[in-house]
């Protein structure tokens, strides 16, 4: 059973996490992950999800204030061995509810095209593609992704 519980960035159990992240995708982006790497600090973060299989943390995600209807969904991950289990797809849906519970209409994303497996679960739980935006509107490798919430 997963357990999805509300935290914040000071949560050591998504710093590990996020530590697994970086290593995969400075494996995955080569050169370029210096780039990514400067948007995605943790300091500071209000609104992280850590997702619990048997009291293990799995998988995690968290969102930041974007503009004053959307919040951007940042530092997904789920663990290699738990892929497929619906983890991040829970994760996602209770990061889309917090930004709901605090008044926003759209979540924004980006992710890298080598990350081919982030790209179908972005498209399996509705998000739409959209022009890149931001830092990232030149970037070949980034693919920017929007859901409306309803």
């Amino acid at each position: 059973m997963i357990k999805c519980i509300k935290t914040d960035s000071d949560n050591e159990d998504f710093r590990r996490l996020v530590r697994k992240l970086d290593a995969d995708l400075q494996k995955r982006d080569g050169e370029e992950h210096t780039f990514y790497a400067q948007f995605n600090k943790i300091d500071h973060i209000k609104h992280v999800v850590v997702a619990y299989v048997n009291n293990k943390a799995v998988g995690c995600g968290a969102i930041k204030e974007y503009s004053t209807d959307a919040v951007e969904v940042k530092r997904m991950y789920v663990q290699p061995h738990h892929r497929g289990e619906g983890i991040a797809s829970e994760v996602l849906m209770a990061l889309e509810a917090w930004a709901a519970e605090l008044n926003y209409t759209k979540c924004v994303l980006e992710t890298g095209k080598k990350q081919p497996e982030a790209i179908r679960l972005y498209h399996k739980n509705g998000y739409a593609v959209i022009p890149n935006y931001g830092q990232y509107e030149n970037v070949e490798n980034s693919v920017c992704f929007e859901k409306i919430m309803e």
